[in-house]
């Protein structure tokens, strides 16, 4: 019988930790503008950066974002007992979608589904970013199925929200039917 391992892999996108030097994120963002604007390829000094700062250690009070996503991933975790959930970041925080691909590809999972807390159209990380990267990821895995659960149903997600906010408020809220 073949490999039958699934993963989620929840993708926030990734701060900065309050402690990180300013100089450090300054001279990546220079970098970074510059060969965006030039429309070079990345630069080794661009890529220590980035993992300079992805790699910075991080506590609930440097970056309460980071933990607040490994939180949700755990609790998503009874909704999902076939599934090993991970997180990854799109920017800022690591792992990088890319790492945490190749993490479970070097675990032999056969089936990868991404998906982001970035619920609403527009964005550009959730709607060209995260696919153009899931594109050269599939290439990369060919053997693995790498899904991407995006876009949300915005019914669904906004019966969600409303039903959110009448928990604050359940005597006057009604649902328009």
């Amino acid at each position: 019988m073949g490999n039958c391992k699934s993963a989620v892999v929840l993708v926030g996108h990734g701060g900065l930790p309050s402690d990180i030097p300013c100089e450090i994120f300054e001279k990546f963002m220079s970098v970074h503008k510059t060969r965006v604007k030039t429309e070079s390829p990345i630069s080794s000094q661009e890529v220590e950066l980035d993992n300079t700062i992805r790699k910075w250690k991080r506590t609930p009070e440097t970056d309460p974002y980071k933990f607040g996503l490994e939180t949700l991933a755990s609790r998503m975790k009874s909704f999902l007992k076939n599934y090993t959930v991970k997180t990854a970041y799109n920017e800022f925080c690591y792992p990088s979608i890319a790492d945490a691909v190749k993490e479970l590809a070097d675990e032999n999972f056969a089936k990868i589904i991404l998906v982001t807390t970035m619920i609403t159209r527009g964005g550009s990380h959730s709607e060209r970013e995260i696919p153009e990267e899931l594109e050269a990821l599939r290439l990369k895995y060919r053997d693995i199925d790498i899904q991407y659960a995006w876009p949300f149903d915005t019914d669904t997600f906004a019966l969600y929200l409303a039903t959110h906010v009448r928990t604050f408020d359940p005597d006057s809220v009604t649902f328009a039917t």
